[in-house]
């Protein structure tokens, strides 16, 4: 049965699936795949499939923010997907995190609300640790510039961005406050509602991004460099995916 949001049905979909939220980015990655071809396009979601050590694969983007990100999950799922790697951009917060280092999700806070529809609160938002280990794996090899640890997710850009402007703003400053302290890395919208919902649909996941800018090393009077571009990102999760294919073999 063709699933409604992400327009794709059993076969149009590979087992192994990257997870990008720009649409615009999906031809970009599948030119990383052998032989991809489109296989849908609806609303948000832009799917590529081809192959990668001989393994179906695709690229789907889910948009922005939780909600988007797991009716793609889900749809995937139904169709006989069960590896994921979400892949995007997030925003620095603990200093050592620079513009262009890789950000690899060990866990997730879930400051949103989607997660809150699949787990109470109590329940920990934390990838596959097969995943995890593939991509932390593979930034070692590439010698790349990469931390692995906690993200922050939250569902208002804006209210990360502009706090001080919100009705709540005290209660948001004063989490922000608690993120750094607590050594989060970096803060982004997606994994804590797809490692939560991964988890009750019994598939695998897990999280890399390429670091934008650290926005508290701007408050400090720091350094800090921009990278706009998450191609290292896109190759590390290719990376992580052939050694998932290989392990599974």
């Amino acid at each position: 049965m063709k699933q409604y949001h992400i327009g794709l049905e059993k076969g149009d979909a590979g087992g192994y699936v990257i997870l990008p939220g720009d649409p615009g980015r999906c031809e970009k990655i599948a030119a990383h795949f052998d032989n991809p071809v489109k296989t849908g396009q609806n609303r948000e979601y832009v799917t590529y499939t081809g192959t990668l050590n001989g393994e179906r694969v695709s690229v789907t983007s889910t948009g922005i923010g939780g909600p988007s990100a797991v009716i793609a999950l889900e749809e995937l799922t139904a169709i006989g997907a069960h590896t994921f790697i979400r892949v995007g951009t997030c925003g620095g917060i603990a200093l050592p995190v620079m513009g262009g280092d890789i950000v690899i999700a060990s866990g997730a806070v879930r400051h949103e609300g989607a997660s809150r529809e699949y787990a109470p609160i109590e329940y920990p938002a934390v990838p596959n640790f097969e995943v995890l280990t593939a991509l932390a794996e593979a930034a070692r090899e590439r010698g790349a510039a990469y931390h692995v640890g906690v993200v922050q997710c939250k569902d208002s850009f804006y209210g990360q961005h502009d706090p001080k402007r919100m009705p709540v703003s005290a209660k948001l400053l004063e989490k922000w406050e608690a993120w750094k302290r607590l050594g989060v890395l970096a803060s982004e919208m997606e994994s804590a509602a797809l490692f939560v919902a991964a988890n009750a649909l019994n598939v695998r996941i897990g999280s890399c991004f390429s670091t934008v800018w650290n926005q508290e090393r701007r408050t400090l009077g720091m350094d800090d460099s921009e990278c706009h571009d998450p191609e290292n990102a896109i190759v590390l999760a290719a990376d992580a995916i052939k050694k998932l294919i290989e392990a599974g073999r």
